[in-house]
């Protein structure tokens, strides 16, 4: 089974990356059925790189349907360390414009009808979750930004709603009033089951338009979405072929202990089934 120590999880419009080397596409089952897609790993600027399209090929996946828990663990099997994922996003700032590419390091959920967690059926886990994103990916991720000379906003709070319908306006509005950012529908549960799997996780939020809040801009429709979608994406790849060859060789960030004080029920009382559906993630603690 080839190894990759970055995952790439690509979003609208991204659903392929060029430059890849020594290429093999990877099936996996998991535990939690199949990810979006077959996985394609291969060397990028000389590093191992494991490249999945979230809502598969061809966009056939609803946002509310993608099987986050299978896509993170199956990144997590190939020994993925570090996601980079894109997402388009609708902005809820004039000074966040369509085109832009906002880092963002907080999340606000709006999700109701997603399973969110590699936990529970007698294993309870609570991982420290009030930064959502990794700050050293981050930062790799806003520095080559500013590098390709992408205009990118260094931070911002991100909204993730339900959809499939884009936001009413009452909604926008709201989230407007909370002080967010951007809002899209794709960062949840992928943040949170990335660090329940102790993996660095941070997003090239790509701004297509301004959502619904703002009277002088027409509504977000998907052709808005695609139409800058497309350019966003170029400015993407760029960014990822310089992160990838930046990343430091040892991680001492919070991302990479997450569980370590997590778990809330007793070794002895988890259920043996669960503990070995689990031990990918939990093996180093919990014998």
């Amino acid at each position: 089974m080839p190894q990759a120590k970055i995952g790439v999880i690509g979003g609208t419009g991204l659903y392929d990356i060029e430059g890849l080397t020594d290429i093999e596409e990877v099936d996996i089952t998991t535990p939690f059925g199949k990810p979006s897609d077959a996985i394609v790993v291969g060397k990028l600027e000389g590093v191992g790189v494991a490249f999945l399209p979230r809502h598969g090929k061809g966009h056939r996946i609803s946002p509310t349907e993608i099987p986050s828990r299978a896509n993170i663990y199956a990144l997590k099997f190939l020994g993925v360390e570090h996601i980079i994922a894109i997402n388009s996003a609708g902005s809820f700032k004039s000074e966040i414009k369509p085109g832009d590419l906002v880092i963002p390091d907080q999340l606000i959920d709006r999700t109701r009808s997603r399973v969110n967690s590699f936990f529970g059926e007698g294993i309870v886990a609570h991982i420290p979750f009030a930064n959502p994103f990794c700050p050293v990916l981050s930062q790799l991720l806003y520095q080559a930004a500013q590098e390709v000379g992408a205009s990118v906003h260094p931070e911002g709070t991100y909204v993730v709603m339900e959809g499939l319908a884009f936001s009413t306006r009452a909604e926008s509005r709201l989230h407007l009033s909370w002080g967010a950012d951007i809002v899209g529908m794709t960062a949840l549960p992928e943040a949170k089951l990335a660090r329940e799997a102790e993996i660095c996780y941070a997003i090239i939020g790509c701004v297509s338009d301004y959502d619904s809040w703002h009277d002088i801009h027409e509504p977000v429709t998907v052709d808005i979405v695609l139409n800058i979608m497309h350019q966003n994406v170029d400015t993407a790849k760029k960014i990822i072929k310089l992160v990838v060859s930046r990343m430091p060789k040892k991680r001492d960030c919070e991302c990479a202990t997450a569980l370590k004080t997590s778990f809330v029920t007793a070794p002895e009382l988890m259920p043996a089934e669960q503990k070995q559906k689990l031990n990918l993630l939990i093996g180093k603690y919990i014998s």
